[in-house]
């Protein structure tokens, strides 16, 4: 099966299982037993649920092509995802899933340490086996609120002292300042988790060596330094069109009310479904994976313009 990111799978849930008291790991499955599109540890899909899409990290093996296999942490606030999938999906039923895609890639370094906070263990399994496999020098400190809340400890548990887990009830919050003390050339910093944790592992590396941290949330960060929203006008490369984006209004919302439709599942910047190229004029980046001073790329969902004018390949 050769399909694009773009495209959407219809796939079916073949198992689930309790893997704390709050997170349910679903493999997925295609009904007719085809192989499903590649991925690389740090990768996720969208799961299309009853009226809302959500993103997910893979958990699974890259090698295994048959299976798709993530952990959906049970939201007391949820707006539907995580509940249906803990109350309601079932062996058997179909699922939309778009997808894999991949922000948060595991670059080559010399060392690794990995920093999880609760249901951000997710993109790091993957890595923890795959640093494993080539013989990596690595470490993983994984903190939750207790041993009961915290997923997959049966499978760390399996690579000895480099896995430390900490749990809150047990040590209080993870020490980042000893993990993080001396800053050390060709060493790789991965982190997961909740905002706090993701801006202390910020704050610990600002004097590590530039590209040092990778991080990946699993919701929009915070933007106070954003400037006051002002309108700009959207040129469709291909056509010429123009699209005129209110104060008030994101970019995507402005293109999909003049018809003009652009792939998105998460519409607050942080899975990049939405990435459209940039021919002309300067993006004001407002979404979680680009870079400050990119100019050929924007996601239009949250992103707005520097320049009265932004020319996209649309």
């Amino acid at each position: 099966m050769s399909k694009s990111e773009t495209d959407v799978l219809k796939l079916e849930t073949a198992a689930l299982r309790r893997e704390s008291d709050s997170v349910l790991s679903v493999e997925l499955t295609d009904p007719e037993r085809r192989l499903l599109p590649a991925w690389q540890p740090g990768a996720h899909i969208d799961l299309g649920l009853p009226g809302v899409v959500r993103q997910y990290s893979l958990v699974g093996d890259p090698a295994q092509r048959r299976c798709y296999r993530i952990a959906v942490l049970r939201e007391p606030a949820s707006s539907g995802g995580s509940r249906y999938v803990h109350e309601v999906l079932r062996p058997g039923e179909l699922i939309e899933v778009g997808g894999p895609r991949n922000h948060f890639p595991l670059v080559d370094a010399d060392r690794y340490i990995l920093i999880a906070g609760g249901i951000g263990i997710t993109p790091l399994l993957p890595m923890v086996r795959a640093l494993e496999e080539r013989g990596a020098e690595w470490r993983l400190l994984y903190g939750g609120r207790s041993r009961r809340s915290m997923a997959f400890l049966d499978e760390l548990a399996a690579y000895g002292e480099k896995v430390d887990v900490r749990p809150f009830d047990e040590f209080g919050h993870l020490d980042l300042e000893a993990a993080l003390r001396e800053p050390a050339d060709g060493t790789a910093v991965y982190c997961c988790g909740p905002e706090p944790l993701i801006a202390a592992a910020e704050h610990q590396c600002a004097a590590w060596p530039a590209g040092t941290l990778h991080v990946e949330r699993f919701a929009a960060r915070a933007r106070d330094d954003a400037p006051e929203a002002m309108a700009f006008e959207l040129v469709l490369g291909r056509s010429g069109r123009r699209v005129t984006v209110p104060a008030d209004c994101s970019a995507l919302d402005a293109l999909e009310a003049a018809g003009i439709a652009v792939p998105n599942a998460c519409r607050d910047g942080i899975c990049g479904s939405c990435t459209t190229g940039v021919l002309s004029g300067v993006p004001l980046h407002l979404d979680s994976l680009t870079e400050p001073d990119t100019v050929d790329v924007m996601l239009p969902c949250v992103s707005r313009a520097r320049t009265a004018e932004l020319v996209l390949d649309l």
